[in-house]
C-alpha cells in the first residue's frame, strides 16, 4: 500500500517535478481522456531525453506519438491510437512497421480491457476480470490476457494483470498546494491511474487555497495523500483542452497529420516547439499571438449546491 505523501506545499516547477520522478526506464501513463491530456509534461520529458521508457495509454495520440518520434518509447501498452478524427500516428507507424530498424514492443488491449487493469491497480487486485474479448484475436496476441472460472457460476471470464506505473501525470482544473485535486468534465481513468501509480504528479491550470477545495469537495478526484508533486501550469494541455478553460485547437490537429507525416518536418516541430523552448510559457508564446483569444473558453457557470453547516 501507498505511504500518504503528507507534506503541506508540494508546488515545484514541470522540470523539477520529472527530474525527480521519471527515470530512464520507467513505465509512464499520462492520463486525460479528449481533455486535460498534459503535453506540458510530455514535452518536459523530451527535453529531458529520458529514454527507455513503457508509455501506457488508453488513447496514445499525438503526446505519445512525439515521445516515440523523439525516440524515447521502447515498448507502448494501449487500446487505441490515432490522431482523433483525422489519421495516423506516424511516428508510431514508422516504428510499428516489421521492417522498421528502430521497432517499440507494442502490448494492446481492448479500451475495457486497459480501463480494467487501472481499476485493479487502484484497488490493490491483482487481476481484474471481464467478458469482451470473446470474438476478438487480442488475447491470441498478447499472453498477458488470461482465463479464470468463476468460483459461483463455472463460467469463464478472460482476465487482465493489474497495472502499477512507476509514474502517472494527471491533469486537473484546479489543485491545492497539499494535491488535492477537483475535475469537472470528461474524467477518464484519472482517479483509477492516481491510485495504481507508485508517483504521481498532479499539473493544475489553477492552484487554489484549500477553502475553496473544501467548500466542494464533491469535485475532488484524487486526494492529496497520493499526490508527490503540484505543477502550475497554465495552457498545459495544448493543443488538447481543459473543460471550462480552453477549447481543443482542432486547427492544430488537421495541420499535424502533414507536420508528423515527413520525419524531417516531424523533427523541425520538434526542435522548434520542445527542445527550442524552455518550458511551456515560451511555447504558447511562440505559438502566436492569436491562441490564447482563439481557444479562451466563455464562461458558462453550473450552479452551486448548499452542503449545509
Amino acid at each position: 500500500m501507498r505511504k500518504p505523501k503528507l507534506n503541506p506545499n508540494k508546488i515545484v516547477s514541470m522540470k523539477e517535478a520529472i527530474q525527480d520522478t521519471v527515470k530512464p526506464g520507467s513505465s509512464l501513463y499520462i492520463e486525460g481522456f479528449t481533455h486535460l491530456i498534459c503535453f506540458a509534461a510530455g514535452h518536459e520529458i523530451i527535453r529531458q531525453r529520458i529514454g527507455n521508457l513503457t508509455a501506457m495509454r488508453l488513447t496514445p495520440d499525438l503526446v505519445y506519438d512525439q515521445l516515440i518520434e523523439a525516440g524515447l518509447v521502447k515498448k507502448l501498452v494501449f487500446s487505441w491510437a490515432g490522431n482523433p478524427g483525422v489519421g495516423s500516428l506516424h511516428g508510431l507507424r514508422r516504428r510499428s512497421q516489421k521492417d522498421s530498424a528502430s521497432k517499440i514492443e507494442l502490448e494492446e488491449y481492448s479500451h475495457f480491457g486497459m480501463v480494467a487493469r487501472t481499476l485493479a491497480g487502484s484497488a490493490g487486485l491483482p487481476f481484474w476480470p471481464l467478458k469482451n474479448y470473446e470474438g476478438t484475436h487480442i488475447a491470441e496476441v498478447n499472453p498477458l490476457i488470461k482465463s479464470v472460472t468463476c468460483p459461483y457460476t463455472g463460467e469463464n471470464f478472460a482476465t487482465v494483470p493489474a497495472l502499477h506505473p512507476d509514474v502517472a501525470i494527471i491533469h486537473a482544473q484546479r489543485c491545492d498546494q497539499e494535491g488535492n485535486a477537483q475535475v469537472w468534465g470528461l474524467m477518464g481513468t484519472q482517479k483509477e491511474v492516481a491510485f495504481a501509480s507508485k508517483r504521481l504528479i498532479v499539473v493544475a491550470e489553477e492552484i487554489v487555497d484549500t477553502s475553496v477545495i473544501r467548500r466542494d469537495p464533491n469535485r475532488t478526484l484524487v486526494p492529496g495523500i497520493l499526490v508527490d508533486h503540484v505543477v502550475h501550469e497554465p495552457w498545459g494541455c495544448h493543443p488538447s483542452y481543459t473543460q471550462g478553460y480552453y477549447d481543443r485547437d482542432n486547427a492544430f490537429y488537421v495541420k499535424w497529420e502533414d507536420i508528423s507525416r515527413d520525419p524531417k518536418t516531424y523533427q523541425d516541430y520538434l526542435e522548434a516547439f520542445v527542445y527550442g523552448v524552455k518550458d511551456r510559457k515560451e511555447y504558447i508564446a511562440k505559438s502566436g499571438t492569436d491562441l490564447i483569444d482563439r481557444l479562451k473558453a466563455k464562461p458558462r457557470k453550473c450552479e452551486g449546491v448548499d452542503y449545509g453547516y
